[in-house]
Protein backbone atom coordinates (compact mmCIF):
# COMPACT_ATOMS: atom_id res chain seq x y z
CA UNK A 1 0.00 0.00 0.00
CA UNK A 2 1.63 3.08 -0.93
CA UNK A 3 0.67 6.68 0.60
CA UNK A 4 0.41 9.12 -2.04
CA UNK A 5 1.61 12.95 -0.82
CA UNK A 6 0.06 15.73 -3.84
CA UNK A 7 -1.15 19.18 -3.81
CA UNK A 8 -3.64 19.56 -6.50
CA UNK A 9 -4.21 22.27 -8.84
CA UNK A 10 -7.01 24.42 -10.95
CA UNK A 11 -5.56 26.16 -13.53
CA UNK A 12 -7.24 28.30 -16.78
CA UNK A 13 -6.99 26.59 -20.12
CA UNK A 14 -4.44 28.38 -21.30
CA UNK A 15 -2.15 27.95 -18.36
CA UNK A 16 1.91 27.62 -18.55
CA UNK A 17 3.84 25.78 -16.04
CA UNK A 18 6.52 28.25 -14.90
CA UNK A 19 10.66 27.56 -14.71
CA UNK A 20 11.13 25.32 -11.89
CA UNK A 21 15.14 25.40 -11.97
CA UNK A 22 16.71 27.04 -8.81
CA UNK A 23 14.67 24.81 -6.33
CA UNK A 24 16.46 23.82 -3.58
CA UNK A 25 17.94 20.25 -3.78
CA UNK A 26 16.86 20.33 -7.69
CA UNK A 27 19.92 19.56 -10.03
CA UNK A 28 17.52 19.03 -13.02
CA UNK A 29 14.56 19.81 -14.42
CA UNK A 30 12.77 16.81 -16.40
CA UNK A 31 10.55 16.54 -19.41
CA UNK A 32 8.09 17.45 -20.50
CA UNK A 33 6.79 14.08 -21.57
CA UNK A 34 3.71 13.52 -22.50
CA UNK A 35 1.29 10.31 -21.89
CA UNK A 36 -2.54 9.92 -22.54
CA UNK A 37 -4.27 8.20 -19.74
CA UNK A 38 -8.11 6.28 -20.24
CA UNK A 39 -9.25 5.63 -16.92
CA UNK A 40 -12.69 4.00 -16.15
CA UNK A 41 -13.81 4.50 -12.98
CA UNK A 42 -15.90 2.40 -10.65
CA UNK A 43 -18.72 2.34 -8.05
CA UNK A 44 -22.26 1.31 -6.35
CA UNK A 45 -25.35 2.57 -8.64
CA UNK A 46 -25.58 5.41 -5.51
CA UNK A 47 -21.77 6.87 -6.05
CA UNK A 48 -21.16 5.00 -2.17
CA UNK A 49 -17.19 4.97 -2.82
CA UNK A 50 -17.56 8.33 -4.30
CA UNK A 51 -19.40 9.94 -1.23
CA UNK A 52 -16.68 8.82 0.83
CA UNK A 53 -13.47 10.19 -1.65
CA UNK A 54 -12.84 6.87 -2.48
CA UNK A 55 -11.39 6.17 -6.37
CA UNK A 56 -11.44 2.64 -7.54
CA UNK A 57 -10.21 2.92 -11.34
CA UNK A 58 -9.11 0.65 -14.19
CA UNK A 59 -6.65 2.83 -16.50
CA UNK A 60 -4.59 2.44 -19.54
CA UNK A 61 -1.55 4.26 -20.53
CA UNK A 62 0.99 6.03 -18.76
CA UNK A 63 4.03 4.59 -16.56
CA UNK A 64 1.79 2.69 -14.20
CA UNK A 65 -1.39 1.24 -16.32
CA UNK A 66 -3.40 -0.86 -13.77
CA UNK A 67 -6.18 -1.20 -11.49
CA UNK A 68 -6.01 1.45 -8.83
CA UNK A 69 -7.83 1.71 -5.14
CA UNK A 70 -7.53 5.25 -3.74
CA UNK A 71 -8.30 5.28 0.10
CA UNK A 72 -8.66 8.74 2.04
CA UNK A 73 -5.87 8.71 4.91
CA UNK A 74 -5.68 12.68 5.71
CA UNK A 75 -5.52 15.36 4.68
CA UNK A 76 -2.80 16.11 0.93
CA UNK A 77 -2.20 12.26 1.71
CA UNK A 78 -4.33 9.19 0.58
CA UNK A 79 -3.38 5.39 0.21
CA UNK A 80 -2.59 4.11 -3.03
CA UNK A 81 -3.17 0.48 -3.47
CA UNK A 82 -2.84 -1.26 -7.28
CA UNK A 83 -3.49 -4.43 -9.11
CA UNK A 84 -2.10 -5.45 -12.38
CA UNK A 85 -4.28 -4.95 -15.47
CA UNK A 86 -6.71 -8.02 -16.12
CA UNK A 87 -8.46 -9.01 -19.01
CA UNK A 88 -12.05 -8.36 -18.08
CA UNK A 89 -12.70 -4.31 -18.23
CA UNK A 90 -15.94 -4.63 -16.39
CA UNK A 91 -15.16 -6.79 -13.02
CA UNK A 92 -13.28 -5.15 -10.26
CA UNK A 93 -10.55 -7.47 -9.42
CA UNK A 94 -11.67 -9.71 -6.32
CA UNK A 95 -8.67 -8.14 -4.11
CA UNK A 96 -9.84 -4.88 -4.38
CA UNK A 97 -13.52 -5.64 -4.33
CA UNK A 98 -13.11 -6.77 -0.52
CA UNK A 99 -10.97 -4.13 0.36
CA UNK A 100 -13.93 -1.97 -0.20
CA UNK A 101 -16.69 -4.16 1.65
CA UNK A 102 -17.44 -1.62 4.48
CA UNK A 103 -18.30 0.85 1.79
CA UNK A 104 -20.33 -1.34 -0.75
CA UNK A 105 -21.64 -3.08 1.76
CA UNK A 106 -21.90 -6.08 -0.73
CA UNK A 107 -23.92 -3.73 -3.43
CA UNK A 108 -22.52 -4.21 -7.20
CA UNK A 109 -19.47 -2.27 -8.83
CA UNK A 110 -19.89 -1.16 -12.16
CA UNK A 111 -18.60 1.42 -14.86
CA UNK A 112 -19.75 4.89 -13.50
CA UNK A 113 -17.76 7.53 -15.33
CA UNK A 114 -14.55 8.15 -17.81
CA UNK A 115 -11.47 10.01 -17.72
CA UNK A 116 -9.33 10.68 -20.44
CA UNK A 117 -6.55 12.71 -19.60
CA UNK A 118 -3.43 14.01 -21.73
CA UNK A 119 -0.70 14.58 -19.15
CA UNK A 120 2.74 16.23 -19.63
CA UNK A 121 4.94 15.40 -16.81
CA UNK A 122 7.98 17.19 -15.57
CA UNK A 123 9.82 15.77 -12.79
CA UNK A 124 12.43 17.38 -10.57
CA UNK A 125 15.71 15.70 -10.09
CA UNK A 126 18.60 16.25 -7.84
CA UNK A 127 22.47 16.05 -8.45
CA UNK A 128 22.47 12.16 -7.44
CA UNK A 129 19.66 11.37 -10.12
CA UNK A 130 16.97 10.92 -7.36
CA UNK A 131 13.51 12.08 -8.65
CA UNK A 132 12.10 14.22 -6.13
CA UNK A 133 8.84 15.50 -7.19
CA UNK A 134 6.94 14.66 -10.62
CA UNK A 135 4.45 17.89 -11.69
CA UNK A 136 1.80 16.89 -14.10
CA UNK A 137 0.25 19.20 -16.17
CA UNK A 138 -3.72 17.10 -17.11
CA UNK A 139 -6.04 18.43 -19.86
CA UNK A 140 -8.68 16.63 -18.72
CA UNK A 141 -12.15 15.07 -20.87
CA UNK A 142 -14.91 13.65 -18.20
CA UNK A 143 -17.91 11.76 -19.23
CA UNK A 144 -20.53 10.80 -16.60
CA UNK A 145 -21.49 7.30 -18.09
CA UNK A 146 -25.19 6.60 -18.55
CA UNK A 147 -28.47 6.75 -20.78
CA UNK A 148 -27.69 10.37 -21.22
CA UNK A 149 -23.50 10.77 -20.74
CA UNK A 150 -22.25 13.98 -19.01
CA UNK A 151 -19.51 15.89 -20.34
CA UNK A 152 -16.53 18.49 -19.27
CA UNK A 153 -13.37 19.21 -20.03
CA UNK A 154 -11.09 20.77 -18.23
CA UNK A 155 -6.97 21.68 -16.91
CA UNK A 156 -5.49 21.17 -13.98
CA UNK A 157 -1.83 20.41 -12.00
CA UNK A 158 -0.58 18.01 -9.89
CA UNK A 159 2.94 18.00 -8.10
CA UNK A 160 3.22 14.75 -5.60
CA UNK A 161 6.46 13.99 -3.93
CA UNK A 162 8.60 10.83 -5.16
CA UNK A 163 11.31 10.80 -3.14
CA UNK A 164 11.48 14.49 -1.88
CA UNK A 165 10.26 16.05 1.21
CA UNK A 166 6.87 18.31 1.84
CA UNK A 167 9.47 21.48 1.84
CA UNK A 168 9.80 20.99 -1.77
CA UNK A 169 6.63 20.36 -2.24
CA UNK A 170 5.60 23.73 -0.67
CA UNK A 171 8.07 25.79 -2.92
CA UNK A 172 6.90 23.93 -5.95
CA UNK A 173 3.24 25.21 -5.12
CA UNK A 174 4.24 28.39 -4.59
CA UNK A 175 5.35 28.76 -7.72
CA UNK A 176 2.68 27.34 -9.38
CA UNK A 177 0.19 29.76 -7.25
CA UNK A 178 2.24 32.48 -8.67
CA UNK A 179 1.83 30.98 -12.34
CA UNK A 180 -2.10 31.35 -11.48
CA UNK A 181 -2.98 27.98 -10.48
CA UNK A 182 -5.73 27.98 -7.52
CA UNK A 183 -6.20 25.51 -5.15
CA UNK A 184 -8.16 22.44 -6.69
CA UNK A 185 -11.83 22.66 -5.41
CA UNK A 186 -12.03 18.73 -5.41
CA UNK A 187 -10.07 16.42 -4.19
CA UNK A 188 -10.23 14.22 -7.25
CA UNK A 189 -10.89 14.16 -11.11
CA UNK A 190 -13.55 11.95 -10.24
CA UNK A 191 -15.05 14.44 -7.88
CA UNK A 192 -15.04 17.25 -10.28
CA UNK A 193 -16.75 15.42 -12.97
CA UNK A 194 -19.50 14.18 -10.64
CA UNK A 195 -19.86 17.54 -9.36
CA UNK A 196 -20.32 18.97 -12.39
CA UNK A 197 -22.88 16.58 -13.17
CA UNK A 198 -24.44 16.97 -9.90
CA UNK A 199 -24.44 13.03 -9.32
CA UNK A 200 -23.05 12.95 -5.98
CA UNK A 201 -24.94 11.67 -3.28
CA UNK A 202 -22.83 13.10 -0.13
CA UNK A 203 -24.37 12.66 3.25
CA UNK A 204 -25.32 16.29 4.39
CA UNK A 205 -23.16 16.87 8.08
CA UNK A 206 -25.50 16.71 11.07
CA UNK A 207 -26.66 19.97 12.02
CA UNK A 208 -26.00 21.23 15.42
CA UNK A 209 -25.22 24.78 17.07
CA UNK A 210 -21.72 25.72 17.11
CA UNK A 211 -19.95 25.90 20.39
CA UNK A 212 -22.54 23.37 21.69
CA UNK A 213 -22.30 20.25 23.37
CA UNK A 214 -24.28 18.46 20.49
CA UNK A 215 -21.40 20.30 18.40
CA UNK A 216 -18.57 18.37 20.40
CA UNK A 217 -20.43 15.27 21.12
CA UNK A 218 -21.56 14.49 17.66
CA UNK A 219 -17.97 15.71 16.06
CA UNK A 220 -16.57 12.89 17.79
CA UNK A 221 -18.70 10.42 17.09
CA UNK A 222 -18.46 11.48 13.61
CA UNK A 223 -14.26 11.45 13.81
CA UNK A 224 -14.50 7.90 15.56
CA UNK A 225 -16.52 6.66 12.27
CA UNK A 226 -13.92 7.50 10.35
CA UNK A 227 -11.77 5.81 11.78
CA UNK A 228 -13.04 2.27 12.28
CA UNK A 229 -13.79 2.76 8.68
CA UNK A 230 -10.20 3.66 7.63
CA UNK A 231 -8.78 0.58 9.40
CA UNK A 232 -11.28 -1.75 7.71
CA UNK A 233 -9.42 -2.20 4.83
CA UNK A 234 -5.95 -2.43 6.28
CA UNK A 235 -7.10 -5.08 9.03
CA UNK A 236 -8.47 -7.42 5.81
CA UNK A 237 -4.52 -6.91 4.42
CA UNK A 238 -3.43 -8.08 7.71
CA UNK A 239 -1.11 -4.89 8.31
CA UNK A 240 0.43 -3.97 11.51
CA UNK A 241 -1.58 -2.32 14.21
CA UNK A 242 -4.87 -2.25 11.95
CA UNK A 243 -6.86 -4.48 14.47
CA UNK A 244 -5.61 -2.47 17.23
CA UNK A 245 -6.47 0.52 16.05
CA UNK A 246 -10.46 -0.92 14.85
CA UNK A 247 -10.80 -2.20 17.97
CA UNK A 248 -9.70 1.06 19.84
CA UNK A 249 -12.12 2.88 17.03
CA UNK A 250 -15.01 0.95 18.45
CA UNK A 251 -14.24 0.93 22.01
CA UNK A 252 -13.73 4.87 22.07
CA UNK A 253 -17.14 5.14 20.31
CA UNK A 254 -19.20 2.91 22.71
CA UNK A 255 -17.21 4.51 25.42
CA UNK A 256 -18.41 8.17 23.63
CA UNK A 257 -22.42 6.88 23.42
CA UNK A 258 -22.34 5.79 26.82
CA UNK A 259 -20.72 8.97 28.06
CA UNK A 260 -22.70 11.29 26.26
CA UNK A 261 -26.06 9.38 26.09
CA UNK A 262 -27.48 12.22 27.68
CA UNK A 263 -26.64 14.80 24.66
CA UNK A 264 -27.01 11.91 22.12
CA UNK A 265 -29.80 9.12 22.80
CA UNK A 266 -31.02 6.08 20.97
CA UNK A 267 -27.46 4.65 20.79
CA UNK A 268 -28.27 1.87 23.36
CA UNK A 269 -28.32 -0.95 20.22
CA UNK A 270 -25.74 0.29 18.33
CA UNK A 271 -23.75 0.06 21.27
CA UNK A 272 -24.63 -3.43 21.86
CA UNK A 273 -23.06 -4.22 17.83
CA UNK A 274 -19.70 -2.12 18.92
CA UNK A 275 -19.51 -4.22 21.68
CA UNK A 276 -19.69 -7.56 19.52
CA UNK A 277 -17.87 -5.95 17.08
CA UNK A 278 -14.85 -5.42 20.04
CA UNK A 279 -15.00 -9.03 20.88
CA UNK A 280 -14.96 -9.89 17.21
CA UNK A 281 -11.83 -7.64 16.49
CA UNK A 282 -10.35 -9.07 20.78
CA UNK A 283 -9.11 -12.47 20.37
CA UNK A 284 -6.65 -11.53 16.97
CA UNK A 285 -5.76 -8.64 19.15
CA UNK A 286 -4.80 -10.19 22.11
CA UNK A 287 -3.22 -13.16 20.51
CA UNK A 288 -0.90 -10.86 19.14
CA UNK A 289 -0.19 -8.96 22.33
CA UNK A 290 0.79 -12.49 23.85
CA UNK A 291 2.84 -13.54 21.72
CA UNK A 292 5.19 -10.66 21.53
CA UNK A 293 5.09 -10.68 25.42
CA UNK A 294 6.41 -14.30 25.33
CA UNK A 295 8.86 -13.64 22.77
CA UNK A 296 10.30 -10.21 24.68
CA UNK A 297 10.66 -12.17 27.99
CA UNK A 298 12.18 -15.05 26.24
CA UNK A 299 14.47 -12.48 24.76
CA UNK A 300 15.62 -11.19 28.30
CA UNK A 301 16.35 -14.83 30.07
CA UNK A 302 19.37 -15.96 30.40
CA UNK A 303 20.04 -18.71 27.43
CA UNK A 304 20.95 -21.40 30.04
CA UNK A 305 17.40 -20.69 31.81
CA UNK A 306 16.03 -21.31 28.10
CA UNK A 307 15.18 -25.46 27.98
CA UNK A 308 13.09 -27.46 25.13
CA UNK A 309 11.58 -26.01 21.94
CA UNK A 310 9.31 -23.27 23.68
CA UNK A 311 9.97 -20.40 21.53
CA UNK A 312 8.40 -22.53 18.48
CA UNK A 313 5.11 -23.47 20.75
CA UNK A 314 5.24 -19.40 21.70
CA UNK A 315 5.86 -17.65 18.54
CA UNK A 316 4.51 -20.47 15.78
CA UNK A 317 2.03 -21.97 17.41
CA UNK A 318 0.21 -18.63 18.66
CA UNK A 319 1.06 -17.09 15.53
CA UNK A 320 -1.20 -20.05 13.54
CA UNK A 321 -4.11 -19.07 16.23
CA UNK A 322 -3.79 -15.60 15.23
CA UNK A 323 -4.22 -16.15 11.68
CA UNK A 324 -7.40 -18.34 12.34
CA UNK A 325 -8.55 -15.30 14.68
CA UNK A 326 -7.57 -12.80 11.57
CA UNK A 327 -9.83 -15.45 9.24
CA UNK A 328 -12.67 -15.54 11.52
CA UNK A 329 -12.46 -11.46 11.35
CA UNK A 330 -12.48 -11.41 7.69
CA UNK A 331 -15.71 -13.34 7.79
CA UNK A 332 -17.41 -10.94 10.23
CA UNK A 333 -15.92 -7.62 8.64
CA UNK A 334 -18.01 -9.24 5.24
CA UNK A 335 -21.58 -10.04 7.06
CA UNK A 336 -25.02 -8.41 6.72
CA UNK A 337 -24.65 -8.00 11.02
CA UNK A 338 -21.65 -5.82 10.46
CA UNK A 339 -23.16 -4.16 7.38
CA UNK A 340 -26.01 -3.75 9.39
CA UNK A 341 -23.82 -2.04 11.96
CA UNK A 342 -22.08 0.79 9.77
CA UNK A 343 -25.55 1.73 8.46
CA UNK A 344 -26.51 2.28 12.05
CA UNK A 345 -23.56 4.17 12.73
CA UNK A 346 -23.77 6.30 9.14
CA UNK A 347 -27.61 7.01 10.59
CA UNK A 348 -26.27 7.93 13.91
CA UNK A 349 -24.04 10.69 13.06
CA UNK A 350 -25.88 11.92 9.90
CA UNK A 351 -29.43 12.31 11.89
CA UNK A 352 -28.12 11.70 15.46
CA UNK A 353 -31.20 11.65 18.57
CA UNK A 354 -30.01 15.14 19.99
CA UNK A 355 -31.71 16.09 23.52
CA UNK A 356 -31.74 19.16 24.91
CA UNK A 357 -28.89 18.99 26.59
CA UNK A 358 -27.70 18.79 23.33
CA UNK A 359 -28.14 23.12 22.91
CA UNK A 360 -26.01 23.91 25.88
CA UNK A 361 -22.45 25.36 25.82
CA UNK A 362 -19.64 22.63 25.16
CA UNK A 363 -18.21 24.06 28.79
CA UNK A 364 -21.42 21.73 30.29
CA UNK A 365 -19.70 18.21 28.99
CA UNK A 366 -17.11 18.77 32.25
CA UNK A 367 -19.76 17.75 34.49
CA UNK A 368 -19.72 14.27 32.44
CA UNK A 369 -16.07 13.96 32.76
CA UNK A 370 -16.35 14.49 36.39
CA UNK A 371 -19.22 12.10 36.73
CA UNK A 372 -17.11 9.55 34.53
CA UNK A 373 -14.40 9.88 37.20
CA UNK A 374 -16.88 9.35 40.33
CA UNK A 375 -17.43 6.20 38.58
CA UNK A 376 -13.86 5.42 38.75
CA UNK A 377 -13.49 5.72 42.10
CA UNK A 378 -17.24 3.98 43.38
CA UNK A 379 -15.95 1.02 41.33
CA UNK A 380 -12.56 0.87 43.26
CA UNK A 381 -14.40 1.75 46.54
CA UNK A 382 -16.41 -1.95 45.48
CA UNK A 383 -13.46 -3.82 44.40
CA UNK A 384 -11.93 -3.08 47.95
CA UNK A 385 -14.46 -4.68 49.45
CA UNK A 386 -14.44 -7.99 47.90
CA UNK A 387 -12.31 -10.57 49.76
CA UNK A 388 -12.70 -13.38 47.52
CA UNK A 389 -9.57 -13.37 45.11
CA UNK A 390 -11.39 -14.05 42.04
CA UNK A 391 -14.31 -11.89 42.77
CA UNK A 392 -11.76 -9.30 43.53
CA UNK A 393 -9.48 -9.20 40.54
CA UNK A 394 -13.26 -9.12 38.82
CA UNK A 395 -13.85 -5.84 40.53
CA UNK A 396 -10.54 -4.63 39.36
CA UNK A 397 -10.93 -5.21 36.03
CA UNK A 398 -14.24 -2.94 36.43
CA UNK A 399 -12.54 -0.48 37.74
CA UNK A 400 -9.41 -0.58 34.53
CA UNK A 401 -12.47 -0.27 32.11
CA UNK A 402 -13.94 3.45 34.20
CA UNK A 403 -10.76 4.36 34.07
CA UNK A 404 -10.00 3.47 30.31
CA UNK A 405 -14.35 5.63 29.64
CA UNK A 406 -13.06 8.26 32.20
CA UNK A 407 -9.92 8.87 29.86
CA UNK A 408 -11.73 8.73 26.55
CA UNK A 409 -14.00 11.03 28.04
CA UNK A 410 -11.06 13.51 29.32
CA UNK A 411 -9.90 13.51 25.67
CA UNK A 412 -12.85 14.40 23.77
CA UNK A 413 -13.40 17.54 26.26
CA UNK A 414 -10.11 18.71 26.08
CA UNK A 415 -9.18 17.68 29.47
CA UNK A 416 -5.56 16.76 29.06
CA UNK A 417 -4.53 16.09 32.98
CA UNK A 418 -7.11 14.81 34.03
CA UNK A 419 -6.98 12.17 30.75
CA UNK A 420 -3.27 11.53 32.04
CA UNK A 421 -4.50 10.82 35.12
CA UNK A 422 -6.82 8.20 34.49
CA UNK A 423 -4.86 6.53 32.02
CA UNK A 424 -2.06 5.75 34.40
CA UNK A 425 -5.09 3.90 36.65
CA UNK A 426 -5.70 1.93 33.35
CA UNK A 427 -1.97 0.99 32.60
CA UNK A 428 -1.30 0.15 35.92
CA UNK A 429 -4.19 -2.08 36.16
CA UNK A 430 -3.24 -3.32 32.83
CA UNK A 431 -0.10 -4.57 33.87
CA UNK A 432 -1.58 -6.41 36.73
CA UNK A 433 -4.24 -7.77 34.15
CA UNK A 434 -2.16 -8.59 31.37
CA UNK A 435 0.67 -10.58 33.60
CA UNK A 436 -2.71 -12.66 35.11
CA UNK A 437 -3.79 -13.69 32.04
CA UNK A 438 -0.13 -14.68 30.85
CA UNK A 439 -0.11 -17.28 33.56
CA UNK A 440 -2.99 -18.54 32.55
CA UNK A 441 -2.16 -19.24 29.12
CA UNK A 442 1.33 -20.52 30.07
CA UNK A 443 -0.34 -22.92 32.09
CA UNK A 444 -2.61 -23.91 28.61
CA UNK A 445 0.45 -24.21 26.96
CA UNK A 446 2.54 -25.40 29.91
CA UNK A 447 0.14 -28.31 29.70
CA UNK A 448 0.59 -29.38 25.84
CA UNK A 449 3.84 -29.16 26.13
CA UNK A 450 3.86 -31.72 28.90
CA UNK A 451 1.85 -34.02 26.70
CA UNK A 452 4.28 -33.97 23.91
CA UNK A 453 6.95 -35.02 26.33
CA UNK A 454 8.82 -31.36 26.22
CA UNK A 455 10.95 -30.13 29.05
CA UNK A 456 8.23 -27.66 30.75
CA UNK A 457 10.99 -26.06 33.06
CA UNK A 458 10.93 -22.39 30.71
CA UNK A 459 7.15 -22.02 31.60
CA UNK A 460 7.52 -22.64 35.51
CA UNK A 461 10.82 -19.45 34.90
CA UNK A 462 8.67 -17.21 33.19
CA UNK A 463 5.34 -18.06 34.95
CA UNK A 464 7.20 -16.67 37.93
CA UNK A 465 8.61 -13.25 35.86
CA UNK A 466 4.79 -13.13 35.46
CA UNK A 467 3.64 -13.35 38.60
CA UNK A 468 5.98 -11.34 40.41
CA UNK A 469 5.35 -8.43 37.75
CA UNK A 470 1.51 -8.79 38.37
CA UNK A 471 2.03 -8.77 41.96
CA UNK A 472 4.31 -5.48 42.43
CA UNK A 473 1.90 -3.65 40.13
CA UNK A 474 -1.10 -4.83 42.96
CA UNK A 475 1.43 -3.76 45.77
CA UNK A 476 1.77 -0.47 43.86
CA UNK A 477 -1.60 0.42 42.71
CA UNK A 478 -2.82 1.95 46.23
CA UNK A 479 -0.16 4.00 46.46
CA UNK A 480 -0.76 5.68 42.66
CA UNK A 481 -4.68 6.00 43.18
CA UNK A 482 -3.83 7.76 47.05
CA UNK A 483 -1.78 10.45 44.27
CA UNK A 484 -4.11 10.03 41.52
CA UNK A 485 -7.29 10.73 43.83
CA UNK A 486 -5.48 14.18 45.00
CA UNK A 487 -4.49 15.23 42.06
CA UNK A 488 -8.14 14.92 40.53
CA UNK A 489 -9.43 16.48 43.32
CA UNK A 490 -7.24 19.70 42.14
CA UNK A 491 -8.36 19.28 38.72
CA UNK A 492 -12.39 18.96 39.23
Amino acid sequence: MAIEIEDKFDVPEDYQLPDLTGLPGVGEVVGPKTHRLVALYFDTPDLRLAARGITLRRRRGGTDPGWHLKLPKAKGVRQEITHPLTRSIKIVPAELADLVLAYTRGAPLAPVAELDTRRAVTTLVNGAGVRLVEIADDRVKGTVLGDEPHVERWHEVEAEILHGDERLLKKVGKRLRKAGAGPAESASKLARLLDGAGATHRQPPARTAPGSAGEVAVGYLTAQVGALLAQDPRVRKAEEDAVHRMRVAARRLRSAMKSFRTVVGGTGSVQDELKWLGAVLGEARDLEVIRERFASRLDSLDSALIVGPIRARLSSDLLDDEHEALDRIRDALSGERYFALLDALDDLIATPVLTKAAGRPAESLKAVAAKGWRRVARAYDTALSIENPAEHESAMHEVRKAAKRARYTAEVLGMKKLAKRAEAIQEALGTHMDGVVAQERLAAEAANARLAGEDTYTYGVLTGVERAGAERAAEEFPRLWADTENAVAKLL
